[in-house]
């Protein structure tokens, strides 16, 4: 299927774009290219073949879920100017 001048005539007058006739003549060049491109991947016979969800087939390397810092929360709460059961107290902020 091509496009034809009038079909992109419409199209342009769709989407509102103002195209002079140097630009209508391009633009059906190159969506004409563009349907021909897909058009050759969709004659592609892709029997058998799985698709992918990355065409790099990269698996996440993943790191054993372990704590890897010790707990210094005593050691930064002593430097806070009111702290209460484990919580830092701020002034009240909203009336």
């Amino acid at each position: 299927m091509a496009l034809e001048r009038c079909d992109v005539e419409k199209l342009a007058h769709l989407a509102r774009l103002g195209l002079d006739d140097a630009q209508i003549n391009s633009s059906t060049a190159s969506l004409n290219a563009a349907i021909n491109m897909i058009n050759a991947m969709q004659a592609v016979n892709t029997d058998g073949i799985t698709p992918l969800a990355n065409p790099l087939e990269a698996n996440q390397r993943l790191r054993p879920d372990t704590v890897t810092e010790s707990n210094h929360r005593d050691d930064y709460q002593a430097l806070a100017p009111a702290v209460e059961n484990g919580l830092y107290l701020v002034p009240k902020v909203i009336d």
